[in-house]
């Protein structure tokens, strides 16, 4: 597997004289995605947990939804020109039962954290795929408990520590204990790590659950949180206005700004107890 860190040389400024040393950089990679062989999304990633990434991303375009649908993963030997295995390809069985990807799916560039596409068009696609209601998720969640989640995150940020430079994602319980926590270079794959974890463990839908972001909260997140059945979105950086049209259409709570004891709630706030 590939390293989620590496060394590069820094001239550190800012003291009486320049300081050359060594800093370290979290890895940035691309993945391609392949389903039963044919390729399917690239997507620039940390590597680590990337059978995880590429679950939530099915389950995050509606194509799996069970963990029965995901019959085997496994990297492409030969990827490189000299037959090396850079584990930079996973290809991924699923259920033949299954309908074959959309081919609107199947792209030669790279994913990014935005929707590429905006309004009403992004609301009618969502709810035409998404397969699991969060509206009558009867979850409640503390003011308390959810003003402590940032900073549990950021404990559990193993690889932030060192570098400074990842996202993360987290699966809570509504008491606030963290059931999962991924790290990536792109904040929507977090996301999709951290969902492909539950989809892996059989806990897709989410209900009860809360997913916190370590940054903003934009359609694309707000998107996934809802293929996955997640009742609450938390983040810690402001939603997008988008955002909160699809927490509004779904029946999902959204928090943004979750800072301390310092929040606001866009939507479903008769979930949140003060």
């Amino acid at each position: 597997m590939g390293r989620t860190t590496t060394r590069r040389r820094v001239v550190r400024l800012g003291g009486p004289e320049p300081v050359e040393r060594p800093d370290t950089l979290v890895v940035e990679e691309p993945l391609e995605i392949r389903v039963g062989g044919r390729p399917l999304a690239v997507t620039m990633r940390t590597p680590g947990h990337d059978m995880e990434l590429a679950a939530g991303f099915l389950l995050s375009e509606g194509v799996v939804w069970d963990r029965g649908h995901v019959l085997s993963q496994r990297y492409c030997g030969g990827a490189a020109d000299d037959g090396r295995n850079t584990y930079n390809v996973l290809d991924v069985d699923l259920d033949p039962a299954l309908p074959v990807p959309d081919p609107s799916l199947e792209r030669s560039f790279y994913t990014t954290s935005s929707c590429g596409v905006c309004g009403k068009a992004s609301l009618d696609a969502v709810r035409t795929v998404a397969r699991w209601r969060v509206d009558d998720d009867p979850v409640r969640v503390d003011r308390a408990a959810l003003a402590g989640l940032p900073d549990a995150l950021r404990e559990a940020q193993r690889v932030f520590e060192r570098t400074g430079g990842l996202h993360a994602a987290a699966v809570a319980t509504a008491a606030g204990e963290l059931l999962v926590v991924r790290e990536d270079v792109g904040r929507h794959n977090a996301v999709d790590k951290a969902l492909g974890h539950a989809l892996l463990s059989g806990r897709v839908p989410l209900r009860g659950c809360v997913l916190l972001v370590s940054g903003r909260a934009s359609f694309e997140l707000a998107q996934k949180a809802w293929m996955a059945g997640v009742p609450v979105l938390a983040a810690v950086s402001a939603p997008s206005s988008l955002a909160v049209d699809v927490a509004v259409e779904a029946g999902m709570t959204l928090v943004g700004f979750l800072r301390g004891a310092s929040m606001n709630v866009y939507s479903r706030g008769d979930r949140v107890r003060a």
